[in-house]
Parts: structure tokens; C-alpha cells; sequence
């Protein structure tokens, strides 16, 4: 086993500890969506900081997991992107995204976890896919070129289309994102 997958694995040993008895949506535990978001950042060309990094990124939000052990498990780097991925009380939407975009890993981490959420909200109601779309709209459109075709996806599951979004009813090619 090189260093590399040493890391891996206790940073998913670590994860798995600390979102023992969350669930998601649809009920499935909830270190199913780091790990998936972790595959989609493998998948993308992320390197192993990248995909702990996915593996954290809820952790300080939804957890009692620490700066100090994330830091010990990871590094500074992968500390301050889970910190930029982290919504803090009194958080300025504009600001937590303009600084998630201002870094390379944490931006591909919001992509690939803000895809992951659209591929599995199709078990959600369709108020909460209604909020999720548009908010998706509003400031995440552009993180990943598979987001778009994702958005179309959840809101073609809902049970009347989104009269505020029509274009989401048109091919994404004619899209202005």
C-alpha cells in the first residue's frame, strides 16, 4: 500500500467515524455522499489531498470534527479548503463562493459534491429540488461542465416544471452560463 492510500484510508476511517449515525435523504448513511464525492474528484483528476479533501468537506459544518485533527490527518492545505467549503453563521453567499472559486482544489470539490447532491435529490420533494435548482442556478452553474446536464436531470423529475426557470427546458447548449 503506497503513502498515498495510507492517508486515503485513514482520512476515510476518520470520516466514516464522524458521521457515524447521519443519514441522507432517502436514508442511505451519510459517508456514502463523501465518498461519492471523493470518486467524482478521482475521477476529474484530482490527486489524493483533492479527494480527502472531499472526504472532509462537511465534516467542520455537520460534526464535532476538529481544525486540529483534519490538519493531523491531511494538511494545511486540505485544512483551509475545508474551511472555504464550510458555511459559517452569518456567511455571505457571494463571499463563500467567490473564495471557493478562488481555489483550484476546493472549487473542484463544490463541483463534484454539488453534482453528487443534484444526481441524489431525485428522492427529495420537490420544494426542496425547487430550492436546490435555483440555488444551483444562482451560484453553482458553472463549477463543473456536468452540472448543467444535472440540473435539467432533477428538474425533469419534478411534477410540473419550474415556471421561474424556463430555459432549463431548452437544450443546455443554448444555456448562458
Amino acid at each position: 500500500m503506497t503513502a498515498d492510500e495510507k492517508k486515503y484510508n485513514a482520512a476515510l476511517k476518520y470520516a466514516r467515524l464522524k458521521h457515524e449515525g447521519q443519514f441522507r435523504i432517502g436514508g442511505l448513511p451519510y459517508i456514502t455522499h463523501p465518498v461519492a464525492v471523493a470518486q467524482i474528484v478521482r475521477s476529474k483528476g484530482g490527486d489524493t489531498d483533492a479527494q480527502i479533501t472531499a472526504l472532509f468537506h462537511d465534516l467542520l459544518e455537520d460534526t464535532d470534527a476538529s481544525e486540529e485533527d483534519i490538519l493531523r490527518l491531511g494538511n494545511r492545505h486540505i485544512l483551509s479548503c475545508v474551511k472555504l467549503l464550510t458555511k459559517t453563521k452569518g456567511y455571505v453567499m457571494a463571499d463563500y463562493v467567490a473564495d471557493i472559486k478562488s481555489d483550484k482544489t476546493a472549487r473542484l470539490v463544490k463541483g463534484a459534491d454539488r453534482l453528487h447532491n443534484l444526481r441524489s435529490a431525485v428522492c427529495a420533494d420537490n420544494e426542496f429540488k425547487r430550492r436546490y435548482i435555483l440555488e444551483t442556478v444562482d451560484w453553482y452553474l458553472d463549477l463543473d461542465r456536468e452540472i448543467p446536464a444535472a440540473v435539467k436531470a432533477l428538474a425533469e423529475s419534478m411534477d410540473k416544471p419550474l415556471a421561474e426557470l424556463p430555459f432549463l427546458y431548452e437544450p443546455i447548449d443554448t444555456w448562458k452560463i
